[in-house]
């Protein structure tokens, strides 16, 4: 009796763990081809001569980034929009960076006045250029404080009401601010307050001055692993929970907020290695609490491209941080926790955040090992079981296969046919060897988390010099 019950409980969780994936899926594919369909014809460039555009200020903190920081700063003047500062965060790097940025971009310490009044680190200097060129640019040393730490300087030094938090050392495409900006322009019944866009994977892509030109798959497994379960995340996932306006996150990567939300709420949490998610759960929330309607909005346009883990070791650290920061935030937040008076963000998005992002693991690990008690006792009811294991097994590879697939459709980033047959490979091997991977990063993330590891663990990266084109 005691298998017949756990077999049809499992298939009880297996399925509707699966209906939900394929609901969210559902939801992204209309919306999906409602965006392309409402933007068709849209054209973006008349806000590059619209007095009605706001200015935006871009803020990119830079930790220790010497080998690249030249070309990454030179990358973010190809952004096409008429009213934008670049701000350039120095945060106490220990290599020749701010030399570097000095040298090259003719600066000079300047007298500054601070707009907002966040706590950080005690600023060195704030420089301008000498170089007409160059007077957008705005560079910041401060010591060192965290990536928080530094957004939030750039935030005190800011002009305009919009701003963009990007990782330096991403591409971002040249008409991302247009994109990003849009929807705090177009709705009126409610607010705004932040928006983000598809992150893309460059490695192996071909890159020249600060361009994709050519768009690769990846050499390595581990990194087209990768290129499916972003895919997956970014257009099965965070689309759909746009639409619900149950989102929680809006990637480190690339992300636009409204700035004066942003200081009423404090700034970005110094005490979390997940401020991304945790700035944008922290401003639901204040909203929510001053009954105030607002949205956060997901484009599916690839906005930005960003190198990814090659190795086993450098991905498990980037994974160990995303669990131990998400944790954090769903703790800070838990008040939130199927709490009506939060709406759609408490009644749907958090607990999916906390049941499917967080316990998920957990729960699947102590599978694993129910299984195997199971088969150690010999009280397992094989035929149920491999249906079981068969079922859930193609359901990964089409949920995956058909991210891959509608991608395609959509923006055709992949223009040749060896390039697809690459990636409709890795949905069949992902289950079996890279789920297994992050299941275990996870624990680990759990562990480190009771442990009371804080810190970053910031990421080595090859640089796109290396990218080869095939």
């Amino acid at each position: 009796m005691a298998d017949i019950f756990f077999n049809n409980l499992f298939l009880v969780i297996a399925a509707l763990i699966m209906a939900i994936y394929l609901f969210l899926g559902i939801i992204s594919m209309f919306q999906l081809i409602e965006y392309k369909r409402a933007n068709r014809y849209t054209d973006f460039s008349t806000l590059l001569s619209s007095p009605l555009a706001p200015g935006v200020t871009v803020i990119a903190p830079a930790y220790n980034e010497s080998k690249t920081i030249v070309n990454n700063i030179k990358a973010l003047f190809t952004l096409q929009y008429n009213n934008y500062e670049i701000i350039v965060v120095n945060d106490g790097s220990t290599d020749d960076t701010l030399d570097k940025i000095i040298k090259e971009f003719d600066l000079i310490e300047t007298e500054y006045i601070a707009y907002a009044a966040l706590p950080t680190q005690p600023v060195n200097g704030i420089y301008k250029s000498r170089n007409q060129a160059y007077s957008f640019l705005t560079v910041v040393d401060k010591q060192n404080g965290g990536k928080a730490d530094a957004l939030n300087a750039g935030i005190n030094v800011s002009h305009f009401p919009y701003f963009v938090a990007i990782d330096v050392d991403c591409i971002v495409v040249p008409d991302a601010l247009q994109k990003l900006v849009k929807p705090f322009l177009s709705h009126t019944d409610n607010k705004t307050i932040a928006t983000g866009g598809v992150i893309r994977i460059a490695n192996s892509c071909k890159i020249d001055n600060g361009q994709v030109l050519q768009v690769n798959v990846p050499d390595e497994y581990i990194v087209r692993f990768q290129v499916v379960e972003y895919l997956r995340a970014f257009l099965m996932g965070r689309m759909a929970w746009s639409k619900l306006n149950g989102l929680l996150i809006i990637s480190g990567a690339l992300g636009m907020f409204d700035k004066d939300i942003v200081v009423q709420c404090g700034g970005y949490n110094v005490n979390t290695v997940g401020e991304d998610m945790e700035l944008v759960v922290r401003m639901r929330r204040f909203l929510y609490d001053q009954k105030i309607k607002h949205r956060v909005e997901y484009i599916p346009d690839p906005l930005c491209w960003t190198e990814v883990p090659t190795t086993q070791d450098a991905l498990q650290r980037q994974r160990n941080r995303w669990t131990r920061g998400n944790i954090d935030t769903l703790k800070i937040h838990r008040k939130l926790l199927f709490n009506p008076k939060y709406g759609r963000l408490g009644m749907l998005g958090y607990p999916f955040w906390f049941f499917f992002e967080w316990l998920a693991p957990l729960f699947e690990a102590g599978g694993y090992v129910f299984m195997l008690f199971l088969l150690m006792t010999s009280i397992i009811n094989w035929p149920i079981f491999l249906f079981l294991l068969l079922f859930v097994y193609l359901f990964s590879v089409s949920f995956s296969f058909y991210a891959v697939l509608f991608d395609e459709f959509t923006f055709h980033r992949y223009h040749r046919f060896a390039h697809l047959r690459k990636l409709f490979i890795i949905p069949f091997i992902e289950p079996i060897v890279y789920h297994p991977l992050n299941v275990y990063w996870a624990i680990r993330g759990n562990i480190s988390f009771l442990k009371g590891n804080r810190k970053w663990d910031k990421l080595e990266r090859k640089g796109f010099s290396n990218a080869s084109p095939q």
